[in-house]
């Protein structure tokens, strides 16, 4: 009797312990078949990955990275209603699968399937809360919808998760210069002189602004005045125009073209600008332009470039530019700080630079006879907005100036601006 039970035990173990290494094989033949499937996407040989992937889920239905190649293999070879039935029932029966996901929401981009797209996303942002590039691809949904109005309000939930995400931060400021509004504006610029009898010099300006989805225009009308010995010595008035306008099929970049003429001393009698600014990714930003400038019958020819960086909500400017003026070259830097709170008319901002450049309002009239000269300027100022309809700002520069060879003076320049926005 004990010989017969320890028989049908050994014969026991041995069914038990043939069934074991059977399972064994075939995992490692699944485990094997897996691979030369993934292999056949690699080589781009889809038909192969088929068979291949369609030969493991007979095998093994619930193998789901069978699917999930053979959805990749039907979307390959634009079989994409059978793409979307693997891919809907890996996510089905595991969310775990993030590629997916991936492969599910490429395919409903490529199709334009919006709708279908965001069922998708929000599904992939739920079961994978830590993945950023799913909260991308939900910004890309509504960018290729040109839904402005969505992607500001999705931004702000996102800026409310990742407030240090300088990408976002400069994708908010762009998104915020393509509201449809209209402003009406004053500027005022007030100079003191440290030398004698030299100033203090006045500049104002009225300006109306109309910004729209594609970009905005800008219509300025400019005052200026110089006094010496508390007597007006120059005065006269400039008209502008200018304009900043989205490019691209997203609309991430931007360009800005102005021209401004006047008749009188006070101002250059031409000139002309364009910049063109380029968006990266990581909230780099870079600028390339042109400044022309015609005074007292001289040209004068300014190349700029520019390199901007976002991080979180600080934003940092280098601008240079390369000046030529009777075939002599003089350099000009600016370097502008800001930090962004509530909007992007909210901001302290910090500037510092080197030489004199056609941008600098206050100093248009002379560009010509301070590009040789050396200076030095510091300055900060503050801008609010007020009830969602009020933009105010201060700015003070302290500007050291070289007004003849080895003579200095010291400059304070306060500007004042107020616009209301409708």
């Amino acid at each position: 009797m004990i010989n017969k039970s320890l028989g049908k035990l050994f014969f026991i173990l041995g069914l038990i312990m043939c069934n074991i290494s059977a399972i064994i094989a075939q995992e490692i033949n699944l485990d094997s078949l897996l691979n030369k499937t993934i292999e056949s996407i690699r080589a781009e040989d889809y038909q192969k990955a088929i068979l291949q992937s369609r030969k493991g889920i007979s095998l093994a239905p619930d193998y789901l990275d069978f699917r999930i190649f053979l959805g990749r293999a039907y979307q390959m070879t634009q079989q994409k209603d059978s793409a979307r039935y693997q891919l809907n029932y890996v996510i089905d029966h595991n969310t775990n699968y993030e590629s997916s996901f991936i492969y599910l929401l490429n395919l409903e981009l490529e199709d334009q399937r919006y709708k279908d797209a965001m069922l998708v996303v929000d599904k992939a942002i739920s079961a994978h809360p830590d993945n950023r590039m799913f909260y991308g691809k939900k910004l890309q949904i509504y960018q290729l919808q040109n839904d402005d109005k969505g992607e500001k309000e999705y931004l702000q939930e996102l800026l409310i998760k990742y407030p240090n995400d300088s990408e976002l931060q400069q994708r908010k400021l762009i998104l915020e210069t393509k509201s449809k509004s209209d402003r009406f504006g004053i500027n005022y610029t007030f100079t003191s002189i440290s030398r004698d009898e030299v100033g203090p010099w006045h500049l104002g300006s009225i300006q109306f602004i109309r910004e729209r989805s594609w970009g905005s225009l800008i219509g300025r009308l400019n005052y200026a005045e110089r006094l010496s010995n508390g007597e007006s010595v120059v005065n006269g008035i400039q008209y502008e125009l200018a304009s900043y306008f989205f490019m691209g099929k997203k609309k991430l970049n931007y360009s800005n073209a102005g021209i401004s003429f006047s008749s009188d001393d006070a101002f250059p009698e031409l000139r002309l600008n364009y910049s063109y600014y380029h968006n990266y990714r990581k909230g780099w930003e870079s600028e390339i332009g042109v400044r022309y400038t015609r005074n007292n019958n001289q040209n004068i020819v300014s190349g700029v470039l520019g390199l901007g960086k976002y991080l979180g909500s600080y934003w940092i400017n280098l601008r240079s530019y390369i000046q030529e003026q009777e075939s002599n070259w003089y350099p000009a830097l600016t370097l502008t700080a800001r930090y962004y709170m509530n909007s992007r008319f909210d901001y302290f901002t910090l500037i510092t630079g080197y030489g004199s450049s056609p941008d600098e309002r206050s100093i248009q009239g002379q560009i010509d006879q301070r590009l040789t000269l050396n200076s030095y300027r510091f300055g900060a100022g503050y801008y609010k907005l007020l009830n969602d309809r009020f933009i105010t700002g201060l700015q003070a520069v302290y500007n050291n100036q070289e007004y003849i060879d080895k003579q200095r003076q010291d400059e304070f320049e306060i500007f004042l601006t107020l616009q209301y926005k409708f």
